[in-house]
């Protein structure tokens, strides 16, 4: 098997179509490369299939002798050798997946430098401070990422010298104090592995190539591709490249740039740079950048050059691209390009504006592939509720949004509290990747370091987190930061931080949810346009502000209303409770025509919100314990102060009512089985709301979800009772003459019976609604209340499960269930309407199969409408 390709090298097809072989950054260096003949330095990738092999079972058969042979083929186009004493070649060993992962793997830079060949760089380069700080910092990289050892080890030595030679930087460290610094790092080296800093080119390289192979199983990356529902069997590229010096002097730079915006998605370039720096400087955050648009007044000419690369890379990838450059003694190389991360706005503006582009001409099922999940999310980040704030600091906007939490100093901390159900503003002077689950778990993020480019502000946009770099005037220390003025926040201060303006302010602001862009409205229009007569999108909604806001947001109806939560409210819950304690049928019916009036004001208020589009009501769905005390805490209470006649009732009614196994037991359907007048209640209250809404005018259109069902019988005896007691209020009401024939009744399938039996339901049933969050629980044999944290996580960890099933379906399985019973319902009623009311209707990659297996509605929360409506249409592009 072919494991190394040179990036010159002619493929069948275009490079940048091959991510899955060369990984994203080695596929777009190809196309640089041998399609668009751009100067890039020299190299070779090492394919996802050698790194999925030496995972596998270590290093491949032929590998090294591959590697070998791409070595030489380099050193012959550069005309330099690895590791020469005289004229040394030097390369970046960098990763590369199929998916961008900034910052989650191991990159080393200045490899092929050793004792010998740093005398020969510094007399190639005359510069024998540049020379011995290239290695300087390759031991130090080295050390940390191949050989693991920790990074204080050389941050040190680093401080010592700096102090010795009574200097604050180390670009002003003399060439004698690098050579000693050198020294002093070697010495680290031999201390934590006992042997001699490696000498030999073959072997550096080897390290390397293994430190990113096994960088990709890292904690930073799995957590990463956890976030970003990126597989873990993946893999990833390495590619090694010659290297190009922007730190060789002053007529030398590095920087980063984007084609457009990636804030915004305005027009024009945009991006980071650095005079005499390496790449790593840039997104590091260790110094403060310089605009890209002041590379013109450094670098005329390779600025126009650079804009002219823009302009070509855009016109061909037909999207806004992320590179990084190196100007080496004033020649321009293009290290790196790739489709640009992007906020919600900035996504939004791009995808809209690119099918007006001449050189792009985007249609528009392409714009609408462009937006995902967290850039909608994103547009609908909360701001500051009021402008007339008191300023404590200023940096820049890095990922727009507002954020409030208590300040916390290591991404440790950070995840512990976040943890804890704490809201956290993740403080650092700069993150790194080891930084990411604090990051994760952060509300928002700030920084007192870097620019726009930053790590931390890459993967708060990516993430959707709102975040404010580079704002010096904070100085932190330990695990406080202070103010000029004298001003002091610790940790566990609450902070407010603004990412779209960079302010922060001291203490908690009030937020407010941002008004939608306008090109938010284009996006949905166009996708509503694909859905129209395939899909529909409601929302889950239990009373009528919520009603409201889902049909704000582009609901076509209500998948499922859960009944039960009307009876929790206040001046409910003593009505049920005096129901379930009704010690006679005059007493329960009591009890019962209360909950009906209360009920049918409910029902007006959503069918007055939903007019004229369908609403799914369930029917009482919970155990009747949950409308009581706990048990516990009454017999706690009986032992120490004793119990109250009424709360002596409702002990005993609590400890008659308790189960063993309360979520597979007395609920559902066969609540309407001992308490056959509670369903009655419901359906009178809700045909009641419906005849009033037709005397107001208005065109109700109902669906009555019988929960729980497993066998046929079961929905034959439910209907009967709710088409009993639609006709006997229709019998009462002119008003519902009409309308009860056009009344629906279906159930939620939730167990695997009933999705194995669905043709005995499916006879009974005008319409199924998959339950997905029971359907999972009862399929794996998990409680979704005790299994998130510890048990799950250590499962994703150790690859049980790829994906937490309560997130995104189980295709394999518990789709299958959804699939199986949607044929064998169709199978016996061809006009069976099927839609799914469980938290997967607001997952995009479970929406994408309910799509495929032809359901025809999904039901989300009211927020995940805009998301859903995105959804299917892309399942239908």
């Amino acid at each position: 098997m072919q494991f190394v390709f040179d990036f010159s090298h002619a493929h069948e097809r275009p490079p940048k179509d091959l991510k899955d072989l060369l990984g994203g950054k080695g596929a777009n260096l190809a196309e640089m490369t041998s399609v668009l003949g751009l100067p890039v330095p020299h190299g070779f990738t090492i394919t996802t299939d050698a790194c999925r092999a030496y995972m596998n079972g270590g290093w491949p058969e032929g590998l090294s002798d591959q590697v070998a042979k791409a070595r030489k083929r380099l050193e012959t186009s550069m005309g330099k050798v690895l590791g020469d004493p005289a004229d040394p070649l030097l390369v970046s060993v960098r990763s590369g997946a199929k998916f961008s992962m900034p910052g989650m793997m191991d990159t080393v830079l200045n490899l092929g430098l050793n004792d010998e060949s740093v005398v020969g760089l510094a007399s190639q380069t005359s510069d024998e401070r540049f020379a011995f700080d290239s290695y300087r910092r390759f031991i130090s990289m080295y050390g940390r990422i191949v050989q693991d050892i920790p990074a204080d080890e050389f941050d040190g030595p680093l401080e010592q010298a700096k102090e010795s030679a009574g200097v604050k930087s180390d670009a002003e460290l003399s060439a004698g104090a690098l050579k000693a610094l050198i020294s002093d790092y070697k010495a680290v080296v031999q201390k934590h592995t006992g042997k001699a800093f490696p000498q030999s080119p073959d072997d550096q390289l080897r390290g390397a190539i293994e430190a990113v192979f096994g960088s990709w199983n890292g904690p930073r990356a799995f957590a990463y591709r956890n976030r970003e529902k990126i597989s873990h069997d993946l893999g990833t590229a390495v590619n090694v490249q010659a290297m190009v010096f922007g730190n060789r002097d002053d007529n030398s730079g590095t920087g980063v740039g984007f084609t457009r915006d990636p804030a915004t998605g305005a027009q024009g370039a945009y991006g980071d740079f650095l005079i005499n720096a390496q790449g790593e400087d840039v997104v590091a955050g260790i110094r403060n950048t310089l605009s890209l648009s002041a590379l013109a007044d450094s670098f005329p000419d390779v600025y126009s050059e650079l804009m002219g690369i823009f302009s070509r890379l855009e016109g061909h990838y037909r999207d806004m691209c992320d590179t990084e450059f190196t100007i080496d003694q004033g020649k321009l190389w293009m290290l790196q390009t790739r489709v640009g991360k992007r906020t919600g706005v900035a996504a939004l503006r791009m995808a809209v504006e690119m099918t007006q582009d001449p050189a792009i001409k985007l249609t528009k099922p392409e714009a609408l592939m462009r937006i995902t999940e967290d850039h909608l999310s994103q547009v609908l980040h909360p701001q500051f509720a009021k402008s007339d704030l008191k300023v404590i600091a200023k940096g820049l906007g890095a990922s727009p949004g507002a954020a409030v939490g208590r300040a916390y100093f290591s991404a440790d901390d950070a995840a512990k509290y976040g943890d804890q159900g704490e809201r956290v503003i993740l403080v650092r002077s700069e993150t790194s990747p080891e930084d990411v689950h604090g990051m994760i778990a952060s509300q928002g993020i700030l920084t007192s370091r870097g620019g726009l480019v930053s790590h931390a502000a890459v993967v708060a946009r990516g993430w959707g987190k709102p975040a404010v770099v580079g704002a010096e005037s904070i100085k932190i220390s330990n695990k406080s930061f202070t103010l000029a003025d004298g001003t002091t926040v610790s940790e566990g201060d609450y902070i407010s931080i603004n990412g779209t303006t960079g302010e922060i302010v001291l203490g908690e602001v009030p937020l407010v949810n941002a008004e939608a862009p306008k090109d938010l409205t284009t996006i949905l229009s166009w996708a509503d346009e694909i859905r129209q007569g395939k899909v529909s999108v409601r929302a889950n909604a239990d009373n009528g502000p919520d009603a409201k806001n889902a049909r704000d947001f582009g609901a076509q109806g209500i998948g499922l209303c859960r009944t039960e939560h009307m009876f929790l409210a206040d001046d409910r819950l003593p009505i049920v409770r005096r129901m379930i304690l009704a010690e006679g049928p005059h007493d329960e019916e009591r009890a019962l025509e209360e909950l009906r009036q209360a009920q049918k004001v409910d029902f007006v208020e959503i069918l007055t919100a939903m007019d004229g589009l369908p609403v799914t009501v369930r029917l009482l769905d919970p155990p009747l314990h949950e409308f009581l005390p706990d048990v516990e805490t009454l017999l706690v209470k009986e032992a120490s102060t004793g119990l109250s006649e009424d709360e002596e009732k409702l002990k005993k009614a609590a400890l008659e009512w308790r189960e063993q196994n309360p979520m597979i037991g007395t609920r559902g359907v066969r609540l309407g089985v001992l308490k056959p007048g509670l369903y009655e209640m419901q359906v009178t209250a809700l045909m009641q709301a419906c005849a009033q809404r037709v005397k107001d005018g208005g065109d109700p259109i109902v669906e009555i979800m019988i929960p729980l069902t497993v066998t046929g019988e079961e929905l034959e005896m439910a209907r009967g009772w709710v088409e009993g007691a639609i006709d006997k209020v229709a019998s009462q009401d002119a008003n519902l003459a009409l309308l009860k024939d056009k009344v629906t009744i279906g159930t939620m399938i939730e167990t695997p019976r009933a999705a194995l039996r669905a043709f005995d339901i499916a006879q009974y049933a005008d319409f199924f609604s998959f339950g997905t969050n029971d359907l999972t629980q009862m399929t794996f044999g998990f409680s979704r209340d005790d299994v998130e944290g510890k048990m799950m996580t250590a499962y994703l960890e150790k690859g049980l499960l790829k994906r937490n099933p309560f997130d995104t379906l189980d295709q394999p399985g518990v789709g299958e269930l959804v699939a199986l019973a949607s044929e064998r319902g169709r199978q016996l009623k061809p006009d069976l309407k099927l839609g799914v009311c469980g938290e997967h209707g607001g997952d995009p990659e479970s929406i994408y199969f309910f799509v495929k297996a032809g359901l025809n509605y999904v039901s989300c929360s009211p927020f995940r409408v805009p998301v859903a409506r995105l959804a299917c249409a892309q399942a239908l592009i």
